[in-house]
């Protein structure tokens, strides 16, 4: 019976492996179709379909100018998190929980301190 399942085990993570991304890729194109053959059904040309796709897929979100901030301030108060927690686990006989509370408040911090310096970035380039 034991080996029966560790013969098992391959075969599960193969169709796994494969499977999953085959049925979400699969489920992906199927809805795509679906909703573009409802638009032609509703009277719209599939000339006028595509336009419709291209310029709804062109669209963007404005780029963040300060994301670079942002993550550098996150990844530098991590680290010092990550840091301050390996000096002090010796000295104190922290726990893996102390220490992966300290990372997650330094990363906090990190955050906190970025919105206070954009926000006083914005505030100091709109006058009104």
């Amino acid at each position: 019976m034991h080996n029966a399942l560790e013969a098992i085990i391959p075969v599960v993570a193969i169709i796994f492996t494969f499977g999953i991304p085959g049925i979400i890729i699969f489920w992906w194109l199927y809805t795509r179709h679906r909703e573009r053959m409802r638009l032609i059904e509703k009277g719209l040309a599939p000339e006028e379909v595509k336009s419709y796709f291209a310029s709804s897929n062109s669209v963007s979100k404005p780029r963040n100018a300060f994301s670079s901030l942002k993550w550098g301030i996150l990844i530098t108060f991590l680290g010092l998190g990550i840091f301050i927690a390996n000096m002090l686990e010796d000295k104190f006989n922290m726990s893996d929980g102390m220490t992966t509370g300290l990372v997650f408040i330094f990363a906090g911090v990190g955050f906190v301190l970025y919105y206070v310096l954009i926000k006083n970035k914005l505030t100091d380039k709109d006058p009104s």
